[in-house]
C-alpha cells in the first residue's frame, strides 16, 4: 500500500481531531481565564463539543458533495462524448499515453484495449484524473470529521471536570499540546513524512489559539469583574 491511498480518510481525520482538541481546548481555557466556575467550563465544553462535531459533519459534507457532484458532471460529459465520437475520444486517449512516453503505435493499441474493456474508466483516470482513491464520499467524509472531532474534545473536557479550578487551564494547555504533537507525529508518520515537522507546525497553532482564547477571556473577564 502507497502512502497516498491513505489521503482521503487520513485528512479527514486529522484534521477533525486536531481541530476538536484545539478548538474546545481553548474555548475552556478562554473561560477558565476569564474566573468562571467549574460548570461554566463543563457546560461550554460540552456545549464546544456538539456544536463543533456537528459544524464539521455539515462542513466536510457540504465541501465534498461538492466535489462529488463536479465529478458527476465530468463524467456525464465525458460519457456524452464517448457516445458522439468514439475515434475521436481514443485518439485523444492515445495522445495522452503519448505524451507520457509510448510510441504512437502502441499508445493506439493501448487505447483501444482500454477502451474496448472500459472507455468511461479509462477516460475518467487517464484524461480526468479520477481514481478509487480520491472519488468524494461525502457521508464518509462526515462521519470520519464528526467522530474524530469528538475523539479530539474529549481531553479537555475531562480535564476539566477532574482537575483543579486553579490549575484547569495549565493542565489542559499542557495535556493538549502534548496531544496535537502526538496527533501531527501520528499523521506524519502515515503520511511519510518529518514526524518532527509534522509535530511542530500542529502544535504551534494550537499553542497560538489556546493562547489567544486565554487572553480574551482575561481581558473579559477582568472587564466583567
Amino acid at each position: 500500500m502507497h502512502k497516498s491511498e491513505s489521503v482521503g480518510w487520513l485528512r479527514a481525520a486529522v484534521l477533525g481531531a486536531n481541530d476538536g482538541l484545539i478548538s474546545t481546548a481553548s474555548l475552556v481555557v478562554g473561560v477558565a481565564a476569564s474566573g468562571a466556575s467549574r460548570s461554566a467550563l463543563l457546560i461550554a465544553g460540552i456545549a464546544g463539543v456538539v456544536a463543533g462535531a456537528m459544524s464539521m459533519a455539515a462542513g466536510e459534507y457540504v465541501s465534498v458533495s461538492s466535489q462529488a457532484d463536479t465529478e458527476r458532471a465530468d463524467l456525464q460529459r465525458e460519457t456524452g462524448e464517448l457516445a458522439a465520437d468514439p475515434g475521436g475520444e481514443r485518439r485523444e486517449l492515445a495522445a495522452i499515453y503519448v505524451a507520457r512516453g509510448l510510441t504512437p503505435a502502441l499508445a493506439e493499441e493501448v487505447a483501444a484495449q482500454l477502451m474496448a474493456r472500459d472507455a468511461l474508466g479509462a477516460h475518467a483516470r487517464d484524461e480526468l484524473g479520477f481514481s478509487e482513491f480520491s472519488t468524494a464520499r461525502p457521508v464518509q467524509a462526515a462521519i470520519a470529521s464528526a467522530i474524530s472531532f469528538a475523539c479530539g474534545a474529549v481531553l479537555p473536557v475531562l480535564l476539566a471536570a477532574i482537575v483543579s479550578r486553579e490549575r484547569v487551564a495549565l493542565v489542559i494547555t499542557v495535556a493538549s499540546l502534548g496531544m496535537l504533537m502526538l496527533l501531527g507525529a501520528l499523521a506524519a508518520r502515515v503520511g511519510g513524512a518529518s514526524l518532527l515537522r509534522g509535530a511542530l507546525r500542529v502544535a504551534l497553532g494550537g499553542c497560538l489559539a489556546m493562547g489567544a482564547s486565554a487572553l480574551v477571556g482575561r481581558l473579559v473577564g477582568t472587564r466583567a469583574g
